[in-house]
């Protein structure tokens, strides 16, 4: 880092707290953006192969002026009435399963995650939770117990269980077996399980979309339990996977949705859709309110966001360009190491290399030729790619590229066979 960039680095240092991180071994300082593009502050202008908040491109005219339209009227809270609230959650109901009928926003994922984890032990009159092992559900301290991926490990009303690997259906049968066996460890234990809490394409696990149908398996097994579904959908809603949501891929209902991230293209809000008779018994016990969680502005973001996804078929355009997607990096891969497994669906593609030095060697070296990606999953050796969703067929193109040229430069560092 050089000049005015080095010098914010160091200021930002100095001010904010020593747990947030930066992207990148040199951090871009991004000033603008529009769509699919963001530049920096030197003016240079790099394909954001990453953000899934800004889904339906950053800046979106529709959204922006929305946004201002109700900013320059009215922003205040759900404790007046105010059709656009009502509105929205209607249209967002709309788009769910007919037994998800009830609405109550937040803020973040995280506050979602952590409402939706209240409402369910109120209701179930248990504490149990079975999430992924390297999974991450958000940051309020609740959360941070369900979230293995922090580092802090988790409660003694926690039990982790490892995702499918290789796609198979054998695979996706073991791990419906092991939420069963961790539902039995949680009664065992003194804290009978009253959720499986999933990310609908186990991001943070290293994406893994595979085999079809495996969520639903281990539903049944959670429910057998006497426990629900939640199904976490702020990496995968909002027609990331090519569908609406993620666990409609599994042609699994789930009990509870979380949503977050993209619901307002970066404005924040979030929310919890689920059953009524699971609302009720939070609902006699205490009231709800969140000061920010749902209010005007919020909501008028989020009816642009759903306009803007059926007016420009983005769940049809996410399918159809994240075959394009997917193909490429297949291709690619396969030339670097004969077989290196790519795992997609929709607009979100992974990559497993042979450790964490590779995958940040690759995350810089696409920086580098203007492409912005990232990477998760165990030991960071999984590189995320998870475009806006009106990436075009150049910018995939230009992004396949990058990635073309960055493995090539990897070397020894190598890359895994998969996951």
């Amino acid at each position: 880092m050089t000049g005015g960039t080095g010098d914010l680095a160091a200021r930002r240092a100095a001010v904010l707290g020593p747990a947030y991180r930066l992207f990148y071994a040199e951090p871009v300082e991004i000033v603008r953006g529009e769509g699919v593009w963001l530049w920096d502050a030197q003016g240079r202008r790099y394909l954001d192969g990453y953000n899934n908040v800004a889904s339906v491109g950053h800046a979106n005219p529709t959204v922006v002026e929305a946004i201002s339209r109700q900013a320059g009227v009215l922003n205040t809270h759900t404790r007046y009435l105010h059709p656009l609230v009502v509105e929205y959650a209607e249209r967002l109901v709309a788009t769910m399963p007919a037994g998800l009928d009830t609405v109550m926003f937040t803020c973040t994922g995280s506050e979602a995650n952590d409402l939706a984890l209240r409402l369910v032990t109120m209701a179930t009159g248990r504490s149990g939770v079975i999430v992924t092992r390297t999974a991450y559900h958000g940051v309020t301290a609740a959360i941070a117990a369900l979230s293995p991926s922090l580092g802090l490990g988790v409660g003694p009303h926690v039990r982790v269980v490892d995702p499918p690997v290789g796609g198979t259906t054998a695979e996706g049968e073991r791990f419906a077996r092991d939420v069963a066996e961790a539902a039995d460890e949680l009664a065992g234990a003194g804290h009978p399980v009253a959720a499986l809490l999933v990310d609908s394409v186990l991001s943070s696990d290293g994406l893994v979309p595979d085999p079809v149908g495996f969520l639903e398996w281990a539903a049944r097994e959670v429910r057998s339990a006497g426990g629900v579904f939640i199904a976490d959908e702020v990496q995968a809603g909002f027609g990331r996977t090519g569908r609406m949501w993620g666990f409609e891929r599994h042609g699994v209902e789930p009990d509870v949705v979380t949503l977050g991230k993209p619901m307002g293209n970066g404005h924040p809000l979030a929310g919890v859709v689920l059953r009524r008779e699971l609302a009720e018994p939070m609902a006699a016990r205490t009231r709800y309110f969140n000061t920010f969680g749902g209010n005007p502005v919020s909501c008028a973001a989020g009816l642009a966001v759903l306009d803007v996804v059926a007016r420009d078929q983005l769940v049809e355009h996410s399918a159809r360009c994240g075959r394009r997607l997917s193909e490429g990096v297949r291709e690619v891969a396969s030339r670097h190491d004969g077989g290196v497994e790519v795992r997609g669906v929709g607009l979100y593609v992974a990559v497993e290399l042979a450790s964490g030095e590779a995958a940040s060697a690759v995350v810089d070296g696409m920086r580098e030729r203007g492409v912005l990606i990232a990477a998760t999953g165990p030991g960071g050796r999984v590189l995320k790619i998870r475009p806006p969703l009106v990436i075009d067929d150049s910018g995939v193109d230009l992004l396949v590229g990058a990635l073309d040229e960055s493995l090539a430069e990897l070397g020894g560092l190598g890359v895994n066979a998969g996951s």
